[in-house]
């Protein structure tokens, strides 16, 4: 009789990990793509190793395939249909990163990477990403289009101090759409600490320096 705590004879699924990575670069909330050895576009990703942690199977991608170091990405969700990836029973355990356009300056002058806009990304895109990775994407869009809503700068792209109108900026990046200033201030100057000082006017009237309360 087979012991039913013996799962050696059930097939098992490959575990794998994929990070969607932001940046903003020239006021437009991109999205960092690898070529895998076919010439598509993709996320980057990998399969996890026989007894590695899953965070560092996402540090070891992001550093083998975008030449991205030092980070820590959020785990985002488990994508878990068994048909998500034509090669075979695949369950990948999506991460989320936004990252200051500097980060990733290197792969790109590298040739590992490319930054694409993440309106081309998707359904009506130049963009078609392979799996079920447009819902990655979706997912992690989301995730970070809600962490800035109510927050100023929770992934820290700014250099502080920084300007209300410096700050409306990013967030109009990260939205894709315009945000009303007055809204905005009232939402987000409680949550700023004033400097005390002042832009020195060099780009329009001087401006009040603020940084991050917390």
């Amino acid at each position: 009789m087979r012991n039913p705590s013996d799962l050696t004879d059930y097939p098992r699924p490959s575990l794998a990990v994929d990070t969607a990575t932001f940046t903003v670069a020239d006021d437009v909330l991109h999205l960092v793509l690898v070529r895998d050895r076919h010439g598509r576009l993709l996320l980057p990703g990998t399969f996890v190793h026989e007894r590695e942690r899953l965070a560092d199977a996402v540090l070891r991608s992001q550093a083998q395939k975008a030449g991205i170091s030092g980070r820590e990405p959020q785990q985002l969700k488990v994508f878990d249909d068994p048909d998500r990836d034509p090669r075979g029973w695949v369950v990948t355990v999506a991460h989320l990163d936004v990252v200051e356009s500097e980060v990733v300056r290197a792969g790109i002058a590298a040739g590992r990477i490319s930054l694409v806009p993440v309106v081309e990304v998707g359904p009506g895109g130049s963009v078609v990403l392979p799996y079920d990775q447009p819902r990655v994407v979706a997912e992690a869009l989301a995730r970070v289009r809600a962490d800035y809503a109510d927050r100023p700068d929770p992934w820290g792209l700014l250099a502080e101090p920084f300007t209300l109108s410096d700050l409306r900026l990013l967030h109009e990046a990260v939205a894709g759409e315009e945000l009303q200033r007055d809204a905005f201030r009232r939402r987000m100057q409680p949550q700023l600490v004033p400097t005390g000082q002042m832009t020195d006017g060099r780009r329009g009237r001087p401006s009040r320096l603020f940084v991050h309360r917390d």
